[in-house]
């Protein structure tokens, strides 16, 4: 015994050293503590599946504690204060499984899986020493919450699989991890709340949802940044991303009804950096990535902050998404874009570089009847145009201010579109203020306050 505290007195002032190196590698004594996982387990299956620590202990384990709701019914895992679990192993440190085959309907509950209500992890941190090690697993849980819990250098934070139902997830710290934050892995998932945490500099994205059947993610009041690769190296990842691109056509991966509402998402894209050396290429703050077949639906992002990134909002096939009062700047180019979408609303927002030189184009491609209205762009650094419409139809552009842009509106083979109320000024001497090519047609502008040049070669316009 005396031996064994004198190695977790060691492992205590190792480990906060190192922090600074991203890895437990680090710490000479860490796989000198003994191996708790069966200690560990054998507490949980004595203890009815809970598993109530004390203060200020590091444990290590090397494979995972599980916790069968089907045997154990209601579990918890809590901490006085101050505990670490090491995963010293693959696979996630804490798993909960549960038996849920049905949806958030009462109807659809078994008698056995009321018992299994709200499995709760709160008050602790879990730390990765292998490359596969991951914090928390949930497989067809009902309710669960994680609260107060800090995973680090892990791989994935929290990893959602197979089925779950109305999961909340607050005050946590999901940090520098390889993987994802919080991955919604192929799930099938109603009702999920993110709220009040810091998700970042996770490399393959904050929070990720892939393929699966997801309905009714909301993620409120978080800050989530740098979740990309902290280099040069290519990606397509996003702090938020939402994508069922990569699935099979021949089976149904279904996402819709997403809220993004009051978060700060930003980086990593050469935010104060050098201006020839860009970050994550291709990443984006939120990125849609839809198909044909299975386009992502009724998605709300309203209120946020985003900035620096490659894109800060990326949409590719998505239907019915509102953009509503949002702070855009710092894009590495560009603010948004978006592709093969319809009734696309994107009002009251500002886009600003601020301090910085940016393109910050706006630009919209094979879209239909889509609103953009009532916002600021201000000092966008591109000839190409600030707002660029390719191949639309059925748009409503009304009220915007373009003020110190190098470029105002750009129309391109777009059709059957009113551009009213809008005021563009000092634009760079020479560019147009509006410029609508011969493939476009049906063109109305109306009361607009253009200061500068107008280049309108539609086949049909109404100007007044």
């Amino acid at each position: 015994m005396k031996v064994l505290s004198i190695l977790i007195l060691s492992a205590v002032y190792l480990v906060p050293n190192a922090l600074a190196t991203g890895t437990l590698d680090q710490v000479p004594n860490l796989r000198s503590l003994p191996d708790s996982a069966a200690t560990l387990q054998q507490k949980i299956d004595e203890n009815d599946g809970n598993l109530l620590l004390g203060r200020d202990e590091i444990l290590r384990i090397t494979k995972p504690l599980v916790f069968d709701l089907s045997n154990h019914e209601a579990v918890a895992v809590k901490a006085a204060g101050g505990v670490t679990i090491v995963m010293d192993g693959p696979g996630p440190a804490l798993r909960f499984v549960g038996s849920h085959e049905g949806t958030a309907s009462p109807k659809s509950f078994k008698p056995t899986t009321w018992n299994e209500r709200m499995p709760i992890v709160s008050g602790i941190e879990i730390l990765g020493n292998h490359d596969e090690a991951d914090g928390i697993e949930l497989v067809q849980t009902v309710g669960a919450i994680i609260t107060g819990v800090s995973v680090r250098w892990c791989r994935h934070g929290i990893h959602l699989v197979n089925r779950n139902r109305n999961v909340l997830v607050s005050d946590c710290h999901l940090y520098e991890n390889s993987g994802v934050g919080i991955y919604l892995d192929d799930v099938n998932l109603h009702q999920i709340n993110v709220g009040t945490s810091h998700i970042s500099y996770n490399r393959q994205g904050g929070i990720v949802v892939r393929d699966g059947n997801v309905r009714n993610l909301q993620v409120s009041g978080c800050d989530i940044e740098g979740n990309m690769p902290n280099d040069e190296t290519p990606t397509r990842t996003a702090n938020i991303l939402i994508d069922v691109s990569g699935s099979p056509e021949t089976k149904a991966k279904s996402i819709a009804e997403i809220s993004i509402t009051g978060c700060t998402i930003q980086h990593s894209a050469n935010y104060g950096g050098a201006s020839g050396k860009k970050v994550a290429p291709g990443g984006a703050n939120i990125r849609l990535a839809g198909k044909e077949i299975y386009p992502i639906d009724s998605v709300t992002i309203s209120g946020n902050v985003l900035s620096d990134t490659t894109t800060n909002i990326d949409i590719d096939y998505a239907h019915d998404v509102a953009i509503n009062a949002n702070n855009f700047f710092a894009p590495q180019p560009a603010n948004l874009h978006v592709r093969n979408s319809q009734r696309v609303v994107v009002s009251s927002n500002t886009f600003n570089p601020r301090q910085f030189v940016r393109p910050g184009t706006i630009l919209f491609e094979d879209c239909s009847e889509c609103i953009i209205a009532s916002s600021t762009l201000h000092r966008f650094a591109t000839d190409a145009g600030a707002l660029i419409l390719n191949r639309c139809n059925g748009f409503t552009i009304n009220a915007l201010n373009l003020s110190d842009c190098d470029s105002g509106l750009v129309l391109n083979e777009t059709t059957d579109t009113t551009i009213s109320s809008c005021r563009v000024t000092r634009t760079t001497a020479g560019a147009a203020d509006v410029s609508i090519n011969a493939g476009s047609k049906n063109i109305l502008l109306v009361g607009n306050a253009f200061g500068g040049l107008v280049k309108n070669d539609a086949k049909s316009h109404l100007q007044r």
